[in-house]
C-alpha cells in the first residue's frame, strides 16, 4: 500500500544511499535515518523558481518562442520510485527527476511539459525533436556523448537486489558468475553486467546468465519465484522497492561507471542544439539558491548530490578504448 511505502522509504534508502565517494568494488555499510514522509499524491507543491532573464536568453530561439520545455521522463509501467513514477491518481508524474526538470523550466521561464515514455522511446523522441530534454536517470557515457549533450545533476550508483533472506553479497564480477541476474535492456547497468560476465569467463568462471523483462512487475515476480537470483538496477529505485515491498534486500552497490570513475546522471539534449548551455546555467542557479539541495532531500537522495553540474563530463568509456 502507498501508506506503507511512505513510512518505510527513508530507512531503506538510507540502507543503500551511503556516501558517494570514490567508486569501489566493496559492499557498503548500511546506515539508519529518521523516517521521511513522502507525498505521493498528485498535488506535489513542487519548487518552481522565478524566471532568470539572463539564463532564459540562453534557450534556443525555437524553444523560447514555443514557451514550453518538453521533457521525456521514462516512467512507463509502474515507474521507478523515487526517481519517476505516477502519483495516487495513476497519471501525474512525480519523483526527483520530474522535480528537477520542472525547477529548471521555471528558471528558464518555460512551461514544463512532462511526457511519460519508455526508455527506448525516450531517445527516439530526443532524436526526432519530440522531447527537448531527457530526464530519466540517464548515465553519461562516451558513446552517448557522440550523439547527445549532457549536463550532470546527480551521482550514479547501482544496486544488486535479491530476495529477502539472501545470504550472498556482490562485491565484484566473481560474485555473479553463473548467477541469473536481470537487467534493463539498453541500460548502462547492462553494459557493466556484460563486462563482468566477460571477466568471469576470462578467469575460468561461468558467465553471468543475464535475463531481460519488459516491466518491473515481471522482474520482481521472477525474483520472488526464484527464477532469477538478483536484479541490477539504479540504487535509489532498488532501495525504494525494498522499503515498500518488504520482500527483497540490497546485497551490494557499485558505481554506475565502474571501478575507476564515479558515474554521473545527466539531463540529455540533442547534440549541438544549444539547449545544454541553458540547462547548465539553470542547474547552477538551483545549486546556488539551495533549491537543488531541497529537491534531492525531499526524495532522500542528498547523498547523490554533486557539487557542480558539468557539461559533457567524463563518461563510461567506449568498450575497447
Amino acid at each position: 500500500m502507498r501508506t506503507a511505502r511512505i513510512a518505510l522509504l527513508s530507512a531503506a534508502l538510507a540502507a543503500s544511499l551511503t556516501a558517494c565517494a570514490a567508486p569501489t568494488e566493496t559492499v557498503r555499510t548500511a546506515t539508519v535515518a529518521d523516517t521521511v514522509k513522502v507525498n505521493d499524491g498528485p498535488d506535489q507543491n513542487r519548487i518552481v523558481p522565478a524566471k532568470v532573464d539572463a539564463i532564459a536568453q540562453l534557450v534556443p530561439a525555437k524553444i523560447r518562442a514555443a514557451g514550453k520545455l518538453t521533457i521525456g521522463v521514462g516512467a512507463a509501467g509502474s515507474g521507478f520510485p523515487p526517481l519517476a513514477f505516477t502519483a495516487t491518481d495513476n497519471k501525474t508524474l512525480i519523483g526527483s527527476e520530474p522535480d528537477i526538470a520542472v525547477a529548471i523550466a521555471g528558471v528558464l521561464g518555460l512551461q514544463p511539459d512532462l511526457e511519460n515514455t519508455s526508455w527506448e522511446n525516450l531517445f527516439i523522441g530526443l532524436d526526432s525533436g519530440k522531447y527537448d530534454v531527457g530526464a530519466s536517470n540517464i548515465t553519461v557515457t562516451e558513446l552517448r556523448k557522440q550523439k547527445y549533450d549532457f549536463v550532470s545533476y546527480r551521482k550514479d550508483d547501482l544496486a544488486f537486489e535479491a530476495k529477502k533472506g539472501a545470504t550472498w553479497t556482490v562485491a565484484g564480477p566473481k560474485d555473479v558468475a553463473g548467477r541469473k541476474v536481470a537487467v534493463g535492456s539498453g541500460t548502462n547497468q547492462e553494459k557493466i553486467l556484460v563486462e563482468w560476465s566477460k571477466q568471469d569467463v576470462a578467469n575460468g568462471l561461468p558467465a553471468v546468465d543475464i535475463k531481460y523483462y519488459q516491466t518491473n512487475q515481471a522482474t520482481y515476480l521472477a525474483l520472488g519465484s526464484g527464477q532469477i537470483d538478483a536484479y541490477l538496477g539504479p540504487n535509489p529505485t532498488a532501495a525504494y522497492h525494498v522499503a515498500v515491498a518488504g520482500q527483497t534486500q540490497i546485497i551490494g552497490t557499485y558505481s554506475g561507471a565502474g571501478a575507476n570513475l564515479q558515474g554521473l546522471i545527466a539531463l540529455t539534449t540533442k547534440k549541438d542544439n544549444g539547449l545544454v548551455r541553458a540547462c547548465k546555467a539553470a542547474l547552477d542557479e538551483l545549486v546556488k539558491s539551495g533549491d537543488y539541495a531541497k529537491i534531492l532531500a525531499r526524495w532522500n537522495l542528498s547523498n547523490e548530490a554533486i557539487i557542480t553540474p558539468e557539461v559533457n563530463p567524463p563518461g563510461l568509456p567506449i568498450e575497447g578504448k
